[in-house]
């Protein structure tokens, strides 16, 4: 995916600067075109812009929008105006960036944009939201719109943090791994070192290899630095590349254990996302199309898109689906049901809970397997130094005994 930099004038008359992700810079416009918003500039964002360009306010979550959803049901049902609505809510949130940006949605409305227009020209909500957001303006329901919403985020928000936990961990003992590395390198072993060329015998390979790591680290620890931090700058510019996205959304797929977890995830954010975009009456198309936005693997994102085009063409959802490869057997299967008895969103809805249910039991048995995994691949390389520089002792300890 890439960014494009852009300027635009809304229906209002008013100036929009921002940033957008698309496959395409035909993509880009017709997106921002359907947004209702007249287009005067676009180019593609240029690595100085995608790097440089920070935001130190603290981000918007998904619980944040959750919250803000219930909240506004709340007020809403008790009678209360949209515009007071929104300036209770800008007061009483604690994260000052979305405190801001609704004082910004209030403003907007106050001058006579409509809720979705005003949310849209933030550039900072989901599409699902705008879309709902309109559906439930149109139809008088903007209440029950946004208590749906808010399960979506819960779930969305649930799901991300199983996904998290369970990357989490194995990213912790990596660190602590390479901290024992490095202070065993960079203390231990050299305080070994000249014992080592004390002794009059023949040091083994494995002590040499540690005392020549133990040495270049430290003379040349910042030369290892550099190495650090131009991988992850070319990790993230290889990230935001269309084949680097293609390539590690592949691997994630293909990875033992966390792949299976890939798959369930993917599922689950698919059909809850659909569900509630159908409940709301958003129709199938536009729906596929903010679902396939959504969904964090590019695999899984080209086939829904693949699956518009199809829907498009009159065939029946549940065939691309079934056709991509990437969606369980049950994804497929549940979705032509949904269609052949015209209850898509409850279909949808039930695949959902079980598939999140699934991947919870996927996060507890990925953890399961990683705990003694890892500890052996810590303990196994603590074990490589300790032996490293216990082996020249025992070597000289065996020449004595032989005297």
């Amino acid at each position: 995916m890439a960014e494009y930099m852009y300027r635009a004038v809304s229906k209002s008359g008013k100036e929009i600067k921002g940033k957008i992700e698309s496959e395409s810079l035909e993509k880009a416009k017709a997106d921002l075109k359907n947004r209702d918003l007249y287009l005067t500039e676009i180019s593609e964002a240029s690595l100085f812009q995608k790097d440089i360009q920070f935001d130190f306010g603290k981000k918007i979550t998904t619980r944040d929008l959750c919250l803000f959803c219930r909240q506004f049901v709340s007020l809403q049902r008790a009678g209360v105006t949209i515009i007071e609505t929104l300036k209770m809510l800008s007061e009483a949130t604690e994260n000052k960036t979305f405190s801001k940006v609704l004082t910004n949605v209030c403003k907007n409305v106050e001058k006579g944009e409509s809720l979705a227009d005003s949310l849209d020209m933030e550039n900072t909500f989901p599409k699902i939201m705008i879309k709902m957001t309109a559906a439930g303006e149109a139809s008088g329901s903007l209440d029950t719109a946004y208590e749906r919403l808010a399960v979506q985020f819960e779930r969305q928000a649930k799901l991300k943090g199983l996904v998290k936990k369970a990357s989490i961990y194995p990213i912790i003992v990596c660190v602590v791994a390479i901290a024992v590395i490095i202070v065993m390198l960079n203390f231990v072993v050299p305080s070994f070192t000249g014992m080592f060329e004390d002794m009059d015998v023949e040091m083994p390979k494995i002590t040499l290899a540690v005392v020549a790591a133990s040495e270049f680290m430290q003379k040349y620890w910042y030369i290892l630095l550099a190495i650090l931090v131009l991988l992850i700058v070319f990790f993230r510019w290889f990230k935001s590349t269309s084949r680097g996205e293609g390539i590690l959304a592949k691997i994630a797929l293909k990875l033992p254990l966390f792949g299976d977890m890939t798959i369930k995830s993917a599922s689950a954010n698919f059909a809850r996302t659909l569900s509630t975009m159908i409940a709301a009456g958003i129709p199938l198309v536009e729906a596929i199309d903010i679902t396939a936005g959504t969904m964090t693997n590019y695999y899984f994102k080209k086939a829904l898109l693949d699956a518009k085009e199809s829907v498009i063409a009159g065939v029946p959802l549940s065939t691309p689906i079934k056709e991509c490869g990437l969606f369980p057997p049950m994804v497929h299967h549940m979705a032509r049901i949904g269609e052949e008895s015209g209850n898509m969103e409850e279909m949808l809805s039930k695949l959902a809970d079980y598939y999140e249910e699934e991947v919870e039991i996927a996060t507890q048995s990925l953890m399961a397997a990683l705990e003694p995994l890892i500890i052996i691949v810590l303990a196994a390389i603590v074990m490589v130094i300790i032996g490293a520089v216990l082996s020249p002792m025992l070597t000289m300890y065996e020449g004595l005994d032989n005297l």
